[in-house]
Formats: structure tokens, sequence, C-alpha cells
């Protein structure tokens, strides 16, 4: 490796690497995009193609992205020096979650210096980055995640079909004394129960972890297809009304409407009585108060400015809780 010539990495994209290296992803697949961008993008002698890194071994893979990474640090005057230490819960950490083959282990067993990665961090940065940045101590970082609401190192994932689970159930459950990042639930929006479907089959064969979950009403065909591949350590729950939002109770929403569309009707509030699925009495009042046409995300992030009491929790929702708090 003594005739290798290096673009250093600038500390933008240092700091975009050991981010993509850990998020919440497949090890493999995140470990070779991360691999080959460094080494097409920034060495220079002897060039590879991505094709040809594509067959490369593994391990003189890993020891050109880590020659590049370490290199790039000298480069920018850090010359910290890696006591191995995060190295190692890195990949202890990697193995508990995912399934792992020995090649993606030979690149976990990586050289690259992280303690130097450390002194890049600072400021708001990402939850992941936050639990690395603890990572080099020799504290209990369950304890350290519960403390400082780090979501990592992940425990469960929570499978929703759209952006209003993802937005609502972290705020519902943690008004109900669960705290999603303290407890290490990582909840994945899948946009749709058929991709609900396909991201089950494909987190279920890769994880060692439980799954829980959370269907709509409509979609009993997709619970059935789950139910083939199901793993005892994971649940389903099919909800019992409608959508997400029919689970909303009717003050929660009307105290939304009111304080974000500056005072509804009575005859607007009236629609809410209605009995009609809540996504079509939405749609109806937005578009009689002459506004953009209803959005989900949007509404989501109004409903949880607004959730202020236990009363705005429905009993179906406290029940979603308490069946993820449990697997």
């Amino acid at each position: 490796m003594e005739d290798l010539k290096i673009k250093p990495l600038t500390t933008e994209q240092l700091i975009i690497s050991v981010d993509r290296l850990t998020r919440f992803k497949e090890t493999e697949v995140k470990y070779l995009r991360v691999f080959f961008d460094i080494i097409t993008s920034n060495l220079l002698v002897p060039k590879y193609k991505k094709t040809e890194l594509e067959k490369m071994d593994y391990t003189e893979l890993t020891t050109l992205a880590e020659s590049i990474i370490n290199y790039s640090f000298k480069n920018l005057g850090i010359n910290i020096q890696n006591t191995g230490t995060i190295n190692e819960r890195l990949l202890n950490y990697e193995k508990s979650i995912f399934k792992i083959t020995k090649n993606t282990e030979i690149l976990l067993k990586n050289k690259i210096n992280y303690d130097a990665f450390i002194h890049l961090l600072s400021g708001d940065i990402p939850k992941n980055l936050q639990w690395l940045k603890h990572l080099a101590c020799d504290d209990d970082i369950k304890e350290i995640r519960n403390n400082m609401s780090l979501r990592f190192p992940v425990e469960k994932v929570l499978i929703v079909e759209g952006a209003t689970e993802e937005t609502l159930l972290p705020t519902f459950a943690q008004k109900c004394g669960y705290d999603f990042d303290k407890n290490g639930i990582y909840i994945i929006s899948a946009g749709g129960k058929n991709q609900v479907v396909k991201l089950y089959y494909s987190l279920a064969e890769k994880l060692n972890i439980p799954i829980f979950v959370l269907l709509d009403k409509d979609a009993k065909e997709n619970q059935e297809y789950i139910k083939t591949k199901l793993r005892n350590c994971d649940k389903i729950h099919l909800l019992n009304c409608g959508e997400f939002e029919d689970l909303l109770p009717l003050e929660l929403v009307k105290r939304t409407l009111e304080y974000e569309l500056n005072n509804i009707s009575i005859i607007e509030q009236e629609i809410l009585t209605i009995e009609e699925p809540m996504v079509k009495l939405l749609e109806e009042i937005f578009k009689t108060r002459g506004m953009h046409d209803f959005k989900k995300v949007e509404f989501a992030q109004m409903v949880r400015r607004n959730i202020l009491l236990e009363t705005d929790i429905s009993a179906e929702i406290k029940a979603i809780i308490t069946e993820v708090k449990k697997i």
C-alpha cells in the first residue's frame, strides 16, 4: 500500500462517510457503498472502476478504504492514535443486529481511526453520530442511550405504512411514558401496505432483533402474507378502524384545526361528526378553507404540536404502544 496516491477526503466528506457507516442500514450494503465511493473518488493511483471493486477481495477493499480515510486524517493534522475500542464495539453491535456473513465481517474488522472521527464531531449532529461519540468510553451504552435519548443501539424495529404513524407514534408513546429513542425503537415508514410486506420480508431475513408491524384495517391480505414468514419474536397489529387518522380523538383533531387553521367555523366542526373516514373529512375541510390539498404529513406535524392531554391518546393507540413495549 506504500505506492498509493491519495486525494485526501475533506472534513465534510469524512463526516458524511462515518454518518453513512453508522446508520441503521444493512451492514454489507452501507460499507460497500462508502468504500466504493471513497476508492473511486479519492484513490488516484492505482485507479479502479466500480466494476473492478465489485470483484475485489474484501480484505484488499477494506485495506484500501481504511488507508484513504486514515491518510485523510493525517493530512488534516489529526494525529490521534486509534485505540480500537470503537471499532470493536461497532463490530459487536452490527453482529448483534444483523446476520453477518464472513465477508461482511472482514469489512467490519477494519482499522479505520474512529478516535480521529470523534475529534471531528461537534454541534448539532444526527443521533447515530451522537451515539458513536459515546462508544469511545467504557460506560454502559444502553444507560447512556436512556439518559440522552440516543435511539442507538437499536433494539426493535417498528414498520408502519405511512408518515402519519411515523410522525405521531413516538410523541404518543412519550406521553404514555415510553420514549422510543430511550428504548432503541427505530421506526420506518414503508410507504404503503404492499411496501410494508416487502420491507418486512427483507428485514426478517437480515435482522436478529424483533420487528413490530402496524397495518391499516384494509390490509388483512397483506397481514396474511406477512404471517407466512412471521418470526416468533415479531408481531403484527391490524387496526380495528380504517386508517391511523381514524384513531385520533375528535377533540384533538378539533383543537389542532382551531389552532392551525385560525378558528375553524362551527359548520366545519360539524363535518367532523359525520360517519366518514377522518382523512375524507379533513380533505373536505381543507378544500372549503380554500387551502392547498390536504397532506397527511403536514397534518400529522400539526397534530404533534397539539398533543397535550392523556385524553389525546385513544385506547387503541395506547394498546399499540404497550404491544411495542412488550415484544
